[in-house]
């Protein structure tokens, strides 16, 4: 039989201390540590399980080697040709620095990740010369579907020219790593027909965790500050790299969120498929299909992405970026990542956040009457994101 007993002094009257009373909070208390230790371990077995996916279509491992490359004159850009301006990159704040050309200082080189071709992550970092060696913080910027690195320039340049070690990489047969207009689109149909290859964001996040690595090791990188953003398919990257990888400490994946499960069982697919459509159209006729539907969706998600749209979808992966701060931006109008897609997500990160007691690190913009586009305030907010939490 339980019996509370309270104590009360012989001394001037308090309030009297009741045993149950701190049992309850000792409780409470027992009950917190328990669920975050589940939760840790929770953490962990996702990651891990992610992890040896990404490692199951690897070839072998092979070490960390850094081999130096030339500039690239006349960067690929795949599908339709891009504008040659874009307002939204030039739109990054910038310091006004005299000569600054002269000082920027410019590496091209290629890291090794993994044996064969792809094997083979073309690397672009700005930074600014000096005189005097310091540990500085970096950002990984990463670009959209069809882009390269060399899209991305200006804003590596707007962020050297503040202070950041700015690096940009090609993705999967993107930039150096394709060969014609069509390599993106040949190697997803690839990846259907013969499931080797996980080159709709996968395999790219295997290459940001060798980046980690490179980058960590760097003498003038402070390791405990390295950001990582992108835009649409370079906010995914950004998104599953953080997850994956604790390394990266200040996340802001741009129009690059999304709930894929919720999109398949709500009928909002379509935005996203039509955006790498000729995998879907070959899936659909090899499963004898007339159209494409929810079906085929999910059977591809399953062959070139694994899990996507199950255990690693967005409300499972991204609150595993807590504590680290986290801004996601999106438009509110986005077909291709609908916000009313993303409650769950945004739910579950949340409550990620306060239960770390660093609710204020954790922020979601949706820009009003905006689709998928990455906007000039969208890459303001990012900078002054970073800004907030690499400078301090």
């Amino acid at each position: 039989m339980n019996i509370n007993i309270c104590v009360q002094s012989t001394s001037p009257p308090t309030t009297p201390t009741c045993r149950s009373s701190l049992d309850y909070k000792q409780r409470s208390q027992h009950d917190s540590v328990r669920r975050k230790i589940e939760a840790m371990d929770a953490a962990t077995k996702l990651r891990s399980q992610f992890f040896q996916l990404l490692s199951s279509r690897r070839s072998a491992k092979v070490p960390l080697e850094v081999k130096p490359a030339k500039p690239v004159k006349e960067p690929l850009y795949q599908g339709a040709p891009p504008p040659k301006f874009s307002e939204a990159m030039e739109s990054c704040p910038k310091a006004d620095i005299p000569n600054f050309k002269q000082l920027l200082n410019e590496e091209n080189f290629y890291l090794t990740t993994e044996e064969g071709e792809q094997g083979q992550l073309p690397v672009l970092i700005l930074s600014m010369k000096e005189s005097e060696h310091s540990k500085r913080p970096a950002i990984v910027f990463l670009h959209s579907t069809n882009k390269c690195k060399e899209w991305v320039r200006p804003l590596l340049e707007a962020y050297a020219s503040r202070g950041y070690i700015a690096v940009a990489i090609d993705s999967r047969y993107h930039g150096e790593r394709a060969k014609n207009h069509t390599t993106y689109e040949d190697a997803l149909v690839s990846s259907w027909k013969r499931g080797d290859t996980m080159p709709f964001i996968f395999d790219t996040v295997w290459d940001l965790v060798k980046l980690a690595d490179y980058l960590s090791a760097r003498d003038d990188i402070d390791r405990s500050k390295i950001g990582i953003t992108g835009e649409s398919l370079g906010g995914m990257h950004a998104w599953f790299a953080a997850f994956l990888d604790t390394r990266y400490s200040v996340v802001v994946p741009i129009i690059g969120i999304q709930g894929f499960r919720w999109a398949i069982d709500n009928d909002r697919w379509q935005a996203r498929v039509d955006s790498i459509k000729s995998v879907f159209e070959e899936a659909r006729i090899d499963l004898g299909k007339p159209v494409i539907d929810k079906e085929v969706v999910e059977k591809v998600w399953d062959r070139i992405a694994p899990g996507l749209a199950r255990e690693f979808d967005s409300n499972y992966t991204v609150p595993l970026i807590a504590p680290r701060p986290l801004l996601i931006i999106n438009g509110a109008e986005d077909p291709r990542c609908p916000m009313t897609g993303l409650h769950i997500t945004i739910s579950e990160t949340s409550k990620a956040y306060e239960e770390a007691n660093c609710s204020d690190k954790f922020k979601v913009i949706a820009e009003a009457g905006i689709g998928h586009q990455m906007t000039s305030s969208m890459v303001k907010e990012a900078s002054n994101w970073f800004d907030k939490y690499l400078k301090a």
